[in-house]
């Protein structure tokens, strides 16, 4: 935790104006704020769920708007309620907006009638309707380098620009993921990056994340021949709908494999809300389905991931880029298979740990002893943000989460051995643990590729009993694909898949490329659960992003440090789901709403306070309830929503993918 002397910095304030802004970002929101963090107070005056929270730049008025069809204009530190109006829509309202440099007069709204108006709130008006959306309107962004313009994302697949200047007054088809991804698409969230406008980030059905250059494709318009159907404006080629080099995807490496299975037990991946940091150079993702991910949008990496096939190896290509020596993450892909790289950097003996980051280090294996899997990754997280070059602290990490098997704890566990071996190239558990990282995550054949590496690297430990456990658990998946693709051969009758011709339901062969040149995620952050809306909001939490705070399907939010992606705090904030969170701009204060008709407003409580009664103190139980949750059947959870309790739901569910308990020598404890 950063140090901090309050009485310093304000007298360095009061001396020199100029460190106002500074001394402002530096406590706006601190780890003491966090810790007193408690409800201030409720807004009431809706009637129905509110489905979306905005402030103005300034942070004096707060708008929100809900399934009554009304938005309502909030004083935030009077707790008042300045102005309620009616929009004019007739079903839900999803998303709200200050239009910039409105002198916050201009409200934007969105809603499930798939209309967007404008409001002057001055008069109480309804100025401007478009009604171009052919389904529900999700969100829209405003960027203050444009002042008339905004966008709307809708789940009739398309993102969609206007300007209020024009005189036609409709909007024009900015981008048409129907093109690449067929006509079942749906876009759910955008965002604009707040120092550089011109990149928007799209958030639609599927793993996959989007970042556009606005510039490049209003140039691209400029050389395309507008539409000729009546009533249709559109910059989109219609086989080139985006220029190439306007768009880069990003996805968590392990979803693209891990979909089909999800798709198999209905579970959806959906991407519910986008973010960047106040310094744009970092994307956040909540990932419907699945977990809360950080993308880094300058250090930006590939994904350890085998997203080609096998023939594309051959060729020394990832992700549609060919790579010297063919060496990508570590990992030799050839046209034959897996291989690690012989090429490691050959790395000094690490330095022995500071006496702090020892006992914190023995603190994380005694709760790893303990089975206390998600203390033990706190810790070794906590002490791997001092000692980032330590290879024992990623092996042993590496370990803990393959123990407590959450929703992506093996993909995690594979980047933090790749990371311990690149740190170590001797690391015995690190090489082990690897190879059955692979296997869980379904790479078997590379699995086979690694174990037998690893037979050949440590002679000695090739006849362990770990060895041969896992070398058995390959070759018998290996042999059951075989028999499944003989009895494939062999059958009499080949499925029938009907399509409707008039549809196009099939990704594009440039959606394929864009997805192979996908960036994987920099950190993750677990615990809360996103499967039942599709608007759940996670969003950074002080002036320079350093905590993430994101809703939960359980009716708490939940706060990570940034950094370390610890949890920090659990708070109940709604009867039933927290949907949106939206930070102030410039103070340590919070607006949550969700299926209740009411906005809380949550800020540092004194420290003389009573015993905050909405703070949720078993945060682990709460998270474990939550990935139980993710992992249900959709009817149990369907129930769970209602209200009933479902004492089916065991620890046997908690887990997305299996591991034999038989570790042998190998890797029975940490280091």
């Amino acid at each position: 935790m950063e140090l901090f002397n309050v009485t310093r910095d304000i007298i360095q304030r009061q001396i020199k104006e100029r460190n106002t802004l500074q001394f402002e970002r530096r406590y706006h929101v601190i780890d003491p704020f966090i810790k007193r963090l408690g409800l201030e107070c409720e807004l009431e005056g809706h009637s129905g769920c509110v489905n979306c929270l905005e402030w103005n730049e300034k942070g004096d008025l707060l708008a929100s708007g809900s399934d009554d069809q009304h938005i309502i204009l909030w004083d935030p530190f009077s707790c008042k309620k300045l102005l309620t109006m009616h929009t004019g829509h007739t079903a839900n309202i999803f998303t709200v907006k200050f239009l910039p440099h409105s002198n916050d007069r201009t409200l934007i709204t969105g809603a499930a009638d798939s209309k967007v108006h404008v409001h002057d709130l001055n008069v109480k008006e309804t100025i401007h309707m478009f009604g171009e959306h052919t389904n529900r309107v999700k969100r829209i962004a405003a960027a203050p380098m444009w002042p008339n313009t905004f966008w709307s994302a809708a789940e009739d697949g398309t993102v969609r620009q206007y300007d209020l200047r024009e005189s036609s007054k409709r909007s024009q088809i900015l981008v048409d993921l129907t093109e690449y991804c067929g006509q079942h698409v749906e876009a759910k969230c955008l965002a604009i990056n707040p120092q550089n406008n011109n990149y928007l980030a799209v958030g639609a059905s599927g793993p996959f994340v989007r970042v556009y250059d606005v510039r490049m494709i209003h140039n691209h318009r400029k050389a395309v021949k507008p539409s000729s159907a009546p009533g249709v404006q559109t910059f989109c080629d219609r086989y080139k709908s985006v220029p190439d080099g306007a768009v880069q995807y990003y996805v968590a490496g392990h979803l693209p494999v891990k979909q089909p299975d999800y798709n198999n037990r209905l579970r959806v991946l959906v991407a519910t809300y986008v973010a960047f940091n106040p310094d744009g150079t970092e994307l956040l993702v909540n990932m419907g389905g699945e977990q809360v991910y950080l993308f880094d949008l300058t250090n930006k990496q590939k994904p350890y991931t085998f997203l080609l096939p096998k023939k594309c190896h051959s060729n020394e290509l990832q992700n549609g880029k060919s790579m010297a020596n063919g060496v990508t993450n570590g990992i030799h892909l050839h046209s034959n298979g897996f291989r690690l790289s012989e090429a490691w950097p050959q790395s000094s003996v690490p330095s022995e740990l500071s006496p702090y980051l020892e006992r914190l280090k023995q603190q994380a294996n005694d709760a790893f002893s303990l089975q206390q899997w998600t203390q033990a990754i706190q810790l070794y997280s906590k002490a791997i943000q001092q000692a980032a070059r330590n290879p024992m602290l990623y092996g042993n990490r590496a370990a803990a989460f393959m123990k407590r098997k959450w929703d992506g704890d093996h993909y995690d566990a594979l980047r933090d051995c790749l990371k311990a071996i690149s740190l170590n190239p001797s690391h015995l558990k690190a090489h082990f643990r690897l190879a059955r990282c692979l296997f869980e995550l379904k790479y078997v054949a590379e699995a086979l590729e690694c174990l037998d590496d690893f037979k050949g690297r440590f002679p000695e430990q090739a006849h362990s009993s770990a060895c041969d456990a896992l070398d058995r658990d390959i070759k018998a998946v290996l042999f059951a694909k075989t028999d499944n693709s003989d009895e494939k051969k062999t059958g009499s009758t080949t499925p029938i898949r009907i399509r409707s011709s008039g549809r196009k339901d099939s990704i594009s062969d440039d959606e394929v490329i864009l997805r192979e040149r996908g960036y994987d995620y920099k950190s993750r952050y677990c615990g809360h659960c996103n499967t039942t809306t599709d608007i759940k909001e996670a969003n950074f939490f002080g002036s320079n992003g350093q905590y993430i705070v994101s809703g939960s399907d359980d009716g708490s939010f939940f706060i990570w440090e940034k950094e370390t992606t610890n949890l920090v705090r659990v708070l109940q904030g709604d009867e039933s789901i927290v949907n949106c969170l939206q930070p102030h701009p410039r103070h340590c204060f919070l607006a949550t709403s969700g299926i209740d008709p009411v906005v809380r407003l949550w800020s540092p409580r004194p420290e003389s306070d009573d015993q905050n009664e909405r703070v949720i103190e078993d945060m682990e139980g709460a998270s474990q309830a939550n990935q139980r949750r993710m992992n249900a059947d959709p009817l149990e959870v369907m129930l769970l929503n209602m209200g009933y309790r479902i004492t089916g739901l065991t620890n046997s569910g908690m887990a997305s993918d299996d591991e034999e308990n038989t570790e042998g020598q190998v890797q029975c404890r940490p280091s």
